[in-house]
């Protein structure tokens, strides 16, 4: 008669194998805004001897020393984007996506999805971005049957290989990138949900039961759709810049944040972290354990010099750009630390009115921009790229956003609080003009508050609601403009403020300076 111990086994071999876990790394980067270069802890350009110092952060070749690191820690990776690649540095504005393509590559990307900056250039420029790549390129809620770039070659979703198991990504974009970029008449933008539960439907019945979403859309979109759809197991994040983590206090939520089964992560912007989610399904696809962090690309992270020989490499000809003759100004445009961090200044007025000019049919009524975001002046004559950039160097892109007439005197305010300091924050306005008195206590200097009414002024109305733009470091806090933070209908990636600038000015013919009478004292 079998021993029991015999009958156990037997039984066993009989049942079959047991089914195992499935353990998966996803790693992740999002609105990198060609950022090739380390930044500085601002989200800017960083000096070298910054750098040097240990005082940056990002960069490429930290990146590739980084994303090696975590692939020899976990048995089956994948490398994820969530999409705006595109735009936001001067590497962009000369390679156009061939640089992005280069490093994509070179990083060992599994897949990307389309962010809104994709079409700053047009679809035909993201095609050849497309063709380049070895991964696919994702975007499951745009018809795209019209736009003849794209029409063969953008996937709604595609199904990979890991370990042995299949792995279903699909893509997803911003439903208003018509409105935020150049995508053109032909691609048509739908609902996120219903886009994603068609491609979980169709990919569940090619047996695909592990399925990430690539989703360019943001956070609180991310978590309707967790919630509006069945079967999404993971979304990889990106559009709004969001910090996800368990041990920040800066986090906006956790990492990952769970919405049902559906784990949300995010790596704020830039390159400044890296995302490391790791995830163990069960035998059907659903998540038993998903933990991690975003890692910090600090100086601790070794940079990768092959890769650093590369970007200064291709970083030459962009010596061409900094010297590219780009306007003409009839007199010096006065932009110095003294003059405009106390008083009305004439780069200021310049840098304000640009930034006016450009959003000016969207309806934006007033433009404030902080001081000391402007850090040289203009002599007269020939003006330059690399001037423009010597005065606007924190590559910050346009905000626009709704807030209170109330809200603007508070930042008006907090703009005034700290001149005997010499601090930044003093503003520089167009479509507005104000009295200041510096001798009242801060928090009680701003009196007089005109807004442009055609041709004529009318005072402000603290009740009612008025459409701004200012820089991102505006708009999200910096300078003490903390009563933006929370506008209504921010968009705080809009193009370049040096790019705007140098737009405006050209367009001015030879610029004749002049400030007239915006900012007074108060009597």
């Amino acid at each position: 008669m079998p021993s029991r111990h015999l009958l156990a086994a037997m039984a066993a071999v009989l049942a079959g194998p047991a089914a195992a876990d499935y353990s998966l790394t996803i790693l992740h980067t999002n609105d990198f805004h060609s950022r090739f270069e380390p930044i500085s802890k601002y989200d800017s350009t960083c000096a070298a001897e910054d750098n040097e110092a240990g005082e940056c952060f990002g960069g490429t070749a930290r990146l590739v020393t980084a994303i090696e690191e975590a692939r020899t820690r976990s048995n089956n990776s994948v490398l994820l984007d969530g999409g705006d690649q595109f735009q936001g540095s001067l590497f962009y504005t000369y390679y156009k996506g061939k640089m992005a393509a280069e490093f994509m590559n070179k990083l060992g990307y599994d897949a990307m999805t389309v962010g809104n900056h994709e079409f700053d250039d047009g679809p035909e420029v993201l095609r050849g971005f497309m063709d380049t790549v070895d991964f696919p390129v994702l975007m499951s809620n745009a018809d795209v049957s019209g736009e003849e770039h794209l029409a063969d070659a953008i996937e709604k979703s595609t199904v990979i290989e890991r370990g042995g198991e299949k792995l279903g990504l699909i893509g997803l974009t911003p439903m208003d990138t018509g409105e935020l970029s150049s995508s053109g008449p032909n691609v048509i933008f739908g609902d996120p949900s219903e886009a994603v539960q068609g491609e979980v439907d169709k990919l569940t019945k090619q047996g695909v039961n592990k399925i990430i979403v690539l989703s360019h859309s943001g956070y609180l979109v991310d978590q309707r759709v967790a919630e509006n759809t069945t079967g999404v197991d993971v979304i990889v994040g990106g559009h709004d810049n969001t910090y996800l983590s368990n041990t920040s206090d800066k986090a906006r939520g956790p990492y990952p944040t769970m919405v049902g089964d559906t784990a949300i992560v995010q790596a704020y912007a830039y390159g400044k972290f890296l995302g490391e989610l790791n995830v163990t399904f069960d035998d059907e696809g659903k998540i038993v354990e998903a933990t991690g962090e975003p890692l910090i690309m600090d100086a601790s992270v070794t940079e990768d010099q092959a890769t650093l020989d590369r970007i200064s490499e291709l970083a030459k000809p962009l010596d061409e750009i900094r010297g590219k003759v780009v306007a003409e100004t009839s007199e010096a445009i006065e932009g110095s630390r003294e003059v405009c961090r106390t008083q009305e200044c004439a780069m200021g007025n310049l840098v304000a009115d640009a930034m006016l000019d450009r959003v000016k049919d969207q309806g934006v009524q007033i433009a404030i921009t902080n001081g000391g975001g402007l850090r040289a002046s203009i002599d007269a004559g020939e003006v330059t790229m690399g001037e423009v950039l010597t005065v606007l160097p924190f590559q910050n892109t346009l905000s626009t956003f709704q807030t209170s007439g109330q809200t603007v005197i508070d930042a008006l305010e907090n703009g005034v609080s700290q001149v005997e300091e010499g601090a930044g924050r003093f503003p520089q306005v167009a479509g507005l003009k104000f009295a200041w008195n510096p001798s009242a206590e801060p928090g009680s200097r701003i009196s007089d508050v005109m807004v442009a009414d055609g041709d004529g002024w009318a005072p402000i109305d603290p009740e009612a609601t008025y459409t701004l733009v200012s820089n991102n470091f505006v708009r999200t806090g910096g300078d003490g403009y903390k009563m933006f933070v929370d506008a209504e209908n921010a968009y705080d990636y809009g193009p370049d403020l040096a790019d705007v600038t140098a737009e405006y000015l050209a367009e001015q013919g030879p610029y004749a300076p002049y400030t007239d009478g915006r900012i007074t004292l108060a009597n």
